[in-house]
């Protein structure tokens, strides 16, 4: 049995991927596989219609809040959200925590003018800043709530008057959060939700219609709203493996129970890492990731040795990012807590083993 801790596209359900492989030979009795179906057949439109509905309940979101399923990951965004909402001359305020915010920036300024008003780049981003100001004419504030890299995760959300902007993309629909506090919300489905192809975005329609200027249509959300995610052919099999995971979801408790999980598998990890002298962690420990477990081996001679007997004994994808490099733990939604417990296992053989 293989235990899968990689970061994405990422482990979901097996009742998910047993459905999902039903339904490319014969979806639900049709005689057509989901592959080839029309995206505006009845059939079709009634998965995307229940994965919105479902999305919608799951969050508990209010009647502003419009729920899109969008060609293309989490990058994508980083250049639509900017076109979506700012004016050349406009100010848009980031909280660089990581990698992928720093991308966002960077596709930031091609829309207008940004300012950083907090940041751990210079500790090597392991931490999330707690002490900072967003300037008051800045037209959203941008944060990323989880760092797959390194690791960090924001606990609590920042109280601003600005309209806030968060990119999910790694711990969308892990845990509780007031999702309406949001005027927009997008999430790369293949940490959580599904696979890679398709991205998620709750965007609060109050916040759009803003620009002084056209932008082309296929990336104006307000015409995605209108024609409810069915501008452009959207992915269906991606749409499709969503709504199975999001079923597989509320049947699991929704998120208040999945996020009651996910902190059982987290603090167990952690508890090993602090108390195993082989290994060591470099995030703030009020700042660590539910999500994205990163450690490291305090003598580097033996993180080779470590990797190579996790996946003699089955565990596969713990090697950490290039950036980062040592461990990483991915322990999203549908790794169950079996898995957690055989690598905490494995470091305490290993350990014994080298001591």
């Amino acid at each position: 049995m293989i235990h899968n801790f990689n970061a994405g596209p990422s482990i979901l359900p097996r009742e998910v991927f047993e459905e999902a492989s039903v339904a490319v030979l014969n979806y639900n009795d049709t005689g057509l596989s989901i592959l080839e179906m029309g995206h505006r057949t009845p059939e079709f439109t009634a998965i995307m219609e229940e994965a919105r509905s479902l999305v919608k309940e799951l969050m508990q979101l209010d009647e502003h809040h419009k729920v899109l399923f969008l060609h293309g990951g989490a990058s994508t965004q980083f250049m639509q959200v900017p076109m979506n909402l700012l004016n050349p001359k406009d100010t848009v305020a980031f909280a660089d925590t990581g990698v992928w915010s720093s991308k966002a920036i960077k596709e930031a300024r091609l829309f207008g003018k940004v300012e950083i008003a907090c940041s751990s780049k210079e500790k090597g981003y392991t931490f999330i800043p707690n002490d900072f100001a967003v300037p008051n004419d800045a037209r959203y504030f941008h944060i990323t709530t989880n760092n797959t890299i390194y690791g960090t995760q924001w606990k609590s959300i920042p109280q601003t008057s600005n309209v806030m902007v968060a990119d999910m993309s790694s711990d969308i629909l892990s845990r509780q959060l007031d999702f309406n506090s949001f005027g927009l919300i997008y999430a790369g489905a293949q940490k959580n939700m599904g696979p890679a192809g398709v991205n998620l975005v709750v965007v609060d329609e109050r916040i759009l219609g803003k620009l002084k200027h056209q932008i082309p249509t296929i990336m104006d959300y307000r015409y995605h709203i209108q024609e409810e995610s069915m501008l452009n052919t959207p992915p269906v099999f991606a749409v499709y493996v969503c709504l199975l995971t999001l079923r597989w979801l509320k049947k699991m408790g929704g998120v208040a129970a999945i996020e009651k999980r996910n902190q059982e598998k987290a603090d167990l990890l952690y508890a090993e890492i602090d108390n195993n002298e082989l290994f060591t962690t470099s995030v703030q420990k009020h700042d660590r990731s539910l999500m994205n477990v990163c450690f490291a081996a305090k003598n580097p001679e033996h993180e080779k040795m470590f990797l190579d007997f996790t996946v003699a004994n089955g565990v596969y994808g713990i090697k950490g990012h290039r950036l980062s490099g040592a461990f990483r733990a991915s322990l999203y939604n549908a790794m169950p807590l079996s898995s957690v417990q055989l690598l905490v296992e494995l470091m305490q053989t290993f350990s014994q083993s080298v001591a």
